[in-house]
């Protein structure tokens, strides 16, 4: 993992110029975080998430969970929910979760926000003077 953690800067470029609302573009990057991790941890193959004791093994490694031990079983809560989720969009895409592209997610998100807008109520017109 690099100083800068797993998303590199032309990722959070990506990412931040997707033009989402700003809770949708924290959720993206969380989405993205979980994707980078689990592409390290399962750096030796492409296809299904790494199993929770593979991820445990390599939080083990990382001196930031070291550091901070009540962190790491959280870090790993949120790595699993993330990873259920990419599971999910990856099955949608008929793709393997460790293939994913950032792009992809990006997509997906824009279409889940533009789904969220077309089911909103139509503004009330104002009343007239």
């Amino acid at each position: 993992m690099s100083a800068e953690g797993p998303l590199s800067s032309d990722d959070l470029t990506l990412l931040e110029g997707s033009l989402l609302p700003a809770l949708e573009r924290h959720h993206l990057r969380l989405l993205a975080h979980c994707l980078r991790c689990l592409q390290q941890i399962g750096a030796a193959h492409q296809g299904p998430v790494p199993a929770s004791e593979a991820i445990e093994a390599w939080m083990a490694g990382e001196p930031r969970f070291q550091s901070d031990p009540d962190f790491a079983p959280v870090f790993l809560e949120q790595l699993l929910s993330g990873a259920a989720q990419l599971e999910r969009l990856a099955a949608e895409l008929g793709c393997d979760p460790l293939a994913l592209e950032l792009s992809q997610l990006v997509a997906w998100a824009q279409g889940q926000a533009q789904t969220r807008l077309r089911q909103l109520p139509a503004p009330i017109p104002p009343l007239a003077p």
